[in-house]
C-alpha cells in the first residue's frame, strides 16, 4: 500500500513562520493545475505495482482551488493508478476558505477527510503569526465542516510568543469542545529566512522560548490523553478509529510519490524532491520533462532514518527489524548507544521494540540523532 501526496503550491498571505514552497501569485494556478495533472499522467510506471491507499492535498494552501480542480486533480489519480476501494483523502484547507457553500462542495467530492489550519482560536495569536483567518472563522468553520464531515483534522501551535500556560490550555479545551476526532500540534518554530525570525533578530517579537514549547507539550499530551486521545506519533494525536492513515503511512516507512513543485518522494531505496520553482515546474513538464533529483539512500541512510522515524512514533523501532535488515554491526551499535538512554529513563524496550518513555517524548528527534551512525554500510 502507497500513498500520494500532491502539493498545491499557493497562498493567500504568508505565515510569518512558514518556509514551505509556496506563491501568493495566483496567476499560474491554472497552468499549475494542468501540471499537477500531467505529472501524475508521467510517473503512473513508477507506481504501477502498488495499490494507493491515501491521497493527500496539501500545500501551501489546497483549499484556495475550487471544487472543479480539486475532482480533476483526483480524477487524474483514478485515471492513472490502482486506487484502493474506499481511500482515505485528505484536503488542507484553512478556515477563511471554508464558507458554507465550499464545505457543501467539499461534502459532494471524493474529499473524505479535512485537516484545517486553525493555529489557535486567539486574535492575537493569529495577527502575530499573519495567518489569513480570524478567531471566529476557526471556530465557525468547524461547526459548519462537521456537519459534511466526520473525519477532521485540526492544527494547533503551542510555543508561541506571549502565549501563557492558560491561553495554551483553552486553546486545547476549545478544540476537545468542538468534538474533533484528530488533532496535528506542533511547536512553533523560528526558520531561517522567515519573517518571524526577522522580526526576533529586530526584537519586535520575543524570542521563542523551548522551555516554554516542552510545558505546552506536556500539557498537550495530558489533555488530549484524559479525552481519549492516542499520541500515536510525537506531533498527531487521534481518537481509535482516526489515525491519519496518510500520516501513519509516513512514519512507517511506506512508499509515497510527491506531486508537484517541492514535493518529496520515497521508495524505500531512493528519495526524489522536485524543483521548487513554480515557473520552471510547469514549464519542465509541458516539455514532459520530470524536474526531480534523486539520491540512493545507503544502508546507513535507511536506518538513520528508520530511527528517527520509529522513535516518533507508538510502534517504536523493532529491534528484530534492525537484526535481519540491517545486520548485527547496526544492531550491537544501536545496543550500545541506547544503553544510556535507557538508564536515564528516556528511552525503554517493550516486546523486542525501543521506544521513547514519556519522560523522552519531548526529546524524540535530539535521542534519535544520538543513535545515527554515520560510518557503517
Amino acid at each position: 500500500m502507497s500513498g500520494i501526496y500532491i502539493h498545491i503550491p499557493f497562498c493567500k498571505q504568508a505565515c510569518h513562520y512558514c518556509d514551505f514552497h509556496f506563491s501568493t501569485n495566483m496567476g499560474k494556478k491554472e497552468a499549475m493545475v494542468l501540471a499537477l495533472i500531467k505529472e501524475l499522467e508521467l510517473r503512473k510506471d513508477e507506481f504501477k505495482e502498488e495499490v494507493v491507499q491515501t491521497i493527500y492535498l496539501g500545500g501551501g494552501t489546497p483549499s484556495v482551488l475550487n471544487t472543479a480542480e480539486i475532482d480533476q486533480i483526483i480524477e487524474a489519480v483514478y485515471s492513472n493508478y490502482t486506487v484502493l476501494g474506499a481511500p482515505e483523502i485528505t484536503l488542507e484547507a484553512n478556515p477563511d476558505d471554508l464558507s458554507k457553500e465550499k464545505i457543501e462542495e467539499l461534502a459532494k467530492s471524493p474529499i473524505n477527510r479535512l485537516s484545517i489550519g486553525i493555529q489557535s482560536f486567539f486574535e492575537e495569536d493569529l495577527k502575530m503569526m499573519n495567518r489569513a483567518h480570524n478567531s471566529k472563522e476557526a471556530e465557525d468553520c468547524i461547526v459548519l465542516a462537521k456537519n459534511y464531515f466526520d473525519n477532521i483534522s485540526i492544527d494547533l501551535i503551542y510555543g508561541i510568543p506571549g502565549m501563557n500556560n492558560d491561553r495554551w490550555i483553552s486553546n486545547i479545551e476549545k478544540a476537545l469542545d468542538y468534538g474533533v476526532p484528530h488533532i496535528s500540534s506542533y511547536a512553533l518554530t523560528v526558520e531561517p529566512k522567515t519573517a518571524l525570525k526577522a522580526f526576533i533578530d529586530k526584537g519586535l517579537i520575543p524570542t521563542v522560548d523551548d522551555e516554554l514549547a516542552e510545558v505546552h507539550f506536556h500539557i498537550l499530551v495530558e489533555k488530549l490523553e484524559a479525552a481519549g486521545f492516542i499520541n500515536y506519533e510525537i506531533s498527531n494525536f487521534g481518537k481509535p478509529g482516526y489515525f491519519s492513515r496518510n500520516n501513519t503511512a509516513y512514519w512507517q516507512g511506506k512508499k509515497y510519490l510527491g506531486i508537484g513543485p517541492s514535493a518529496h518522494s520515497y521508495d524505500v531505496i531512493r528519495r526524489g524532491w522536485n524543483i521548487n520553482n513554480n515557473a520552471k515546474y510547469i514549464k519542465a513538464i509541458a516539455q514532459n520533462e520530470l524536474p526531480i533529483e534523486v539520491e540512493v539512500l545507503s544502508k546507513t541512510d535507511r536506518y538513520n532514518e528508520y530511527i528517527m522515524t520509529g522513535l516518533r512514533t507508538i510502534w517504536g523501532v523493532s529491534l528484530e527489524r534492525i537484526k535481519t535488515e540491517f545486520g548485527q554491526k547496526f544492531y550491537a551499535y544501536l545496543a550500545q548507544q541506547a544503553h544510556k538512554k535507557i538508564e536515564d529513563g528516556l528511552l525503554y524496550i517493550e516486546k523486542d521494540h525501543l521506544l521513547v518513555s514519556k519522560k523522552g517524548k519531548f526529546l524524540s528527534d535530539g535521542i534519535a540523532a544520538d543513535l545515527f551512525l554515520v560510518n557503517l554500510s
